[in-house]
Parts: C-alpha cells; sequence; structure tokens
C-alpha cells in the first residue's frame, strides 16, 4: 500500500531536504522502516531501543498512533503518516 510519511521541517536535514516521502507499506513501523532504508540518519533522531523517542509524535490521516496500535497501527493506502518532534520554546 502507497503510504506518504510527512517530514517536517527540522528533520528535513536528515531527508536531504525531502518533506514527503512516499513508501510501501501496511503499518506504521513498516512505514518508518523504509523511510529509515532511504534515510537511515532519521531512525536515531525519531526512534530509541526500537521505539518512538517520548517527544515524537506520529499521527495516520490526523489521529495520534499512541492512542491506537503504536507502531503496529495499520495503514490504509494513500494514509498519511506525520512526524510531529516536540519543539520547546514555543
Amino acid at each position: 500500500m502507497a503510504v506518504k510519511v510527512k517530514i517536517p521541517a527540522q528533520l528535513r536535514p536528515a531527508t536531504g531536504g525531502e518533506g514527503e516521502i512516499e513508501v510501501e507499506a501496511e503499518t506504521v513501523g513498516g512505514a518508518l522502516d523504509a523511510v529509515f532504508a532511504k534515510h537511515d540518519g532519521l531512525r536515531e533522531r525519531i526512534t530509541e531501543d526500537g521505539d518512538l523517542r517520548r517527544f515524537v509524535n506520529v499521527y495516520v490521516s490526523g489521529e495520534d498512533i499512541r492512542f491506537q496500535d503504536g507502531l503496529e497501527t495499520a495503514v490504509e493506502d494513500g494514509a498519511e503518516v506525520t512526524i510531529l518532534p516536540a519543539v520547546a520554546g514555543g
């Protein structure tokens, strides 16, 4: 299934400036793994010990995955996965 992963501006240096990456995946974790396969430097900024870092929020079509099945949350064809790290100072 084709899924769009939206990358926020503060993480784009790790993706060569890409703001949106289309990957094939059935779960959020699969989508992130596919993005990491293309841009491995992003992995350490988003995950720690195989799970999301505390300050990183991920949404599927506007719904926080922490209130769903976490990284095992299913994604449908055409879904948007948005990565939103918390930003201090605001």
